[in-house]
C-alpha cells in the first residue's frame, strides 16, 4: 500500500500541542473536518468512534509512536492525518514511552480487510527507525511528505 495514497501534505501537521491523547484526537478530527475529509456533522460520531477504540485497546504501538483509528461511516475512503506532537503526550503505549509522532486514521464502517491494510501500512512504516528519525527531524509538512513519497 502507497501511503501517499493516503496522505497528502495537507494531511501532515509539523507540530501539534496537545494536553493528552483525548485533546489531540479532538485536535486532529477538527483538523480533518477544516480540511473537508469529514463532514461537521459527523464531528462527534468520529471522535466518539476513535476514542471507544483507544479505551477499548490502547494505540500507542511504542517507539513513541500511536495509530489512534476507527472504521466509521460517512466516508468513502481512508482518511488520514500525521502530526509531530510537541511536547510528546502519553498515550499509554506497550513501551510506556511518550508518544512523539501519530497517524490518525479511519476506514469506511464494513472495510474490515481495508482497515487491516491500512493498519499493517502505517505500523510497517514507523516501525522502521530511519523513518520515524527523519520524521523527527523533519522542519515542515513538505519535507515530512517527502519521507513518505521516498519510501513508495
Amino acid at each position: 500500500m502507497n501511503l501517499t495514497e493516503i496522505v497528502s501534505q495537507e494531511q501532515i501537521v509539523p507540530r501539534v500541542s496537545a494536553s493528552d491523547r483525548w485533546s489531540l484526537i479532538d485536535t486532529l478530527v477538527d483538523l480533518l473536518v477544516r480540511a473537508a475529509k469529514i463532514a461537521p456533522e459527523n464531528r462527534d460520531a468520529v471522535c466518539k468512534a476513535i476514542k471507544d477504540r483507544e479505551v477499548t485497546k490502547g494505540t500507542g504501538i511504542g517507539y513513541g509512536v500511536a495509530l489512534p483509528h476507527a472504521s466509521v461511516s460517512g466516508i468513502a475512503d481512508v482518511v488520514a492525518i500525521v502530526a509531530r506532537l510537541d511536547p510528546p503526550i502519553d498515550f499509554q503505549a506497550l513501551d510506556n514511552q511518550p508518544v512523539r509522532l501519530c497517524v490518525l486514521f479511519l476506514t469506511p464502517q464494513g472495510q474490515f480487510q481495508k482497515h487491516l491494510h491500512t493498519l499493517s501500512a502505517f505500523a510497517r512504516f514507523l516501525s522502521d527507525r530511519d523513518h520515524r528519525q527523519k520524521l523527527e527531524n523533519a522542519g515542515t509538512a513538505e519535507e515530512m511528505f517527502a519521507i513518505f513519497r521516498a519510501a513508495a
